[in-house]
């Protein structure tokens, strides 16, 4: 088993290519378009620096467990919990760092026997306004609109690389 370190760039980087795993990241160049989605999302995101999202369908049993247990190595250190629920069906944490009273990152996990999610957001962000995205509706609703969105603009923009 390969460990993922404690961050969330080191659990992306080590299952975005796993079978069975949807994953994107916003780059530079894409952070107008996500601020851009609706008033409601670019109020509730802030000064976006670093989005990552990461999604797996139908992981057996062990390969659940290995990403709940991953997933609480990277907030065990210099996160606080918002929010957490463990339950045998379903796992569910917001994860915060703070400084001073704006929140500087974000993560959103919510594991179940058929689909395994997690969210990284980092910037500036209202504190309220993170929990409010957090709700199923609201993170569901803004990962299908960036992606549509994404999706749309991909054949327009010109692919710049550094």
């Amino acid at each position: 088993m390969i460990s993922c370190g404690s961050s969330f760039k080191s659990f992306y980087n080590n299952h975005k290519s796993d079978l069975g795993a949807t994953s994107f990241q916003v780059p530079k160049f894409m952070k107008a378009v996500v601020g851009s989605i609706s008033p409601e999302i670019n109020q509730a995101i802030g000064n976006i620096s670093d989005f990552k999202f990461i999604k797996f369908e139908n992981a057996n049993s062990f390969k659940r467990q290995t990403l709940i247990n991953e997933m609480n190595a990277v907030t065990k250190h210099k996160y606080v919990d918002v929010f957490r629920k463990n339950e045998a069906d379903r796992t569910q944490v917001i994860s915060v760092k703070e400084k001073d009273i704006v929140v500087t990152d974000v993560i959103i996990f919510s594991s179940t026997e058929k689909v395994t999610t997690a969210y990284y957001l980092q910037g500036h962000f209202d504190a309220g306004k993170i929990r409010s995205l957090a709700n199923e509706d609201g993170i569901d609703t803004f990962t299908n609109t960036l992606i549509k969105s994404y999706d749309s603009n991909k054949g327009t923009s010109t692919n710049q690389e550094n």
